[in-house]
């Protein structure tokens, strides 16, 4: 008696949470795929429901949620699509966070503190993620927090290819905002042609979250167009004051490059007083019309996502997207 020999086709699926359908819209397209149907809403005391419209059985399952505020309730519905898939015979479930909620508490500053970026990993190892794919995480040791493969991608490429065309032609320096990310400065600088780096030293109240206390420039930038490069602006507190102490240290003038535009409280003021030509972001987070301004750049991540995730299905290389260095 012979076995049964069928080779399966492979089954790509993409799957949008209600944080941010728009982007995951633009994913599907540039794949040329489209959002598997998907019914979720809220009881009345808050609980989420999810239910997928077709069925998933034996998929190569992708779920897309950028962890926007109410954060934890995106969190929380993204936990719940990836159970709803395990339980329905999902082959393998990549979860996609372009923006990773808790990426900023991944290590103890002071005693009796939780790490809850490793705890988001180890939940979505529970509920049944066999990959975790994300953008820019605010730390690369995050990675190893997920006991599996995780795909680390960088929007540098898509903000400093923007910034070399509109102001390559200009006499540029690139900027940290502290001393811890000068590494990735030194990424944008090859990126622009060797520009020189200056980083700002600052020193923080260490009781009191999101402020700055001062500010000092280290590095050569007088009569520059300085490039402040960041992970993320969330209430633009310290962006916005690296790029005071720019422009009063002699900088030409301050264009901010950040791949998460969070935007929280008085951030949208803040930029908008501040002195800088503009403030270059990607869509890795859904930016409403209010929160949007005249210095605003946004571009689109979802080219770089749709390519990754292609290069996933078809057991392809994610870091020869990267020149090798992802």
């Amino acid at each position: 008696m012979s076995g049964i020999n069928k080779t399966t086709e492979k089954h790509l699926m993409v799957f949008s949470g209600r944080a941010h359908p728009l982007l995951a819209q633009e994913v599907a397209k540039e794949l040329g795929t489209e959002l598997v149907p998907t019914s979720a809403y809220d009881f009345a005391n808050g609980e989420i429901y999810v239910r997928y419209e077709e069925s998933v059985r034996g998929s190569d399952a992708f779920v897309i949620q950028s962890h926007t505020a109410p954060i934890n309730e995106w969190i929380m519905e993204q936990l719940i699509m990836i159970d709803a898939l395990k339980r329905a015979s999902a082959k393998r479930i990549t979860v996609v966070l372009p923006f990773y909620g808790y990426a900023r508490q991944d290590k103890k500053h002071r005693g009796r503190e939780p790490i809850s970026a490793r705890l988001m990993a180890d939940l979505f190892k529970t509920a049944g993620a066999n990959r975790l794919m994300a953008i820019d995480l605010h730390t690369a040791q995050i990675q190893g927090f997920f006991d599996g493969p995780v795909d680390h991608l960088m929007a540098m490429p898509i903000l400093a290819k923007y910034v070399a065309e509109k102001y390559g032609h200009l006499d540029l320096a690139v900027v940290s905002p502290d001393a811890g990310r000068i590494k990735v400065a030194e990424d944008w600088s090859s990126r622009l042609g060797g520009a020189p780096l200056a980083f700002i030293h600052k020193t923080r109240d260490i009781n009191r979250p999101n402020e700055v206390v001062a500010n000092r420039v280290v590095g050569e930038i007088k009569g520059r167009v300085c490039v402040l490069v960041d992970d993320m602006i969330d209430t633009a507190g310290t962006i916005t004051k690296a790029a005071d102490a720019l422009m009063d240290q002699g900088a030409a003038s301050v264009i901010i490059a950040a791949t998460h535009a969070i935007l929280s409280g008085p951030a949208v003021d803040r930029l908008k007083a501040c002195k800088v030509d503009e403030v270059i972001v990607t869509n890795t987070l859904p930016i409403p019309d209010d929160r949007r301004f005249d210095k605003l750049e946004v571009l689109s991540i979802a080219p770089l996502v749709s390519m990754a995730i292609k290069e996933v299905f078809e057991d392809g290389s994610v870091t020869s997207l990267f020149d090798g260095k992802a």
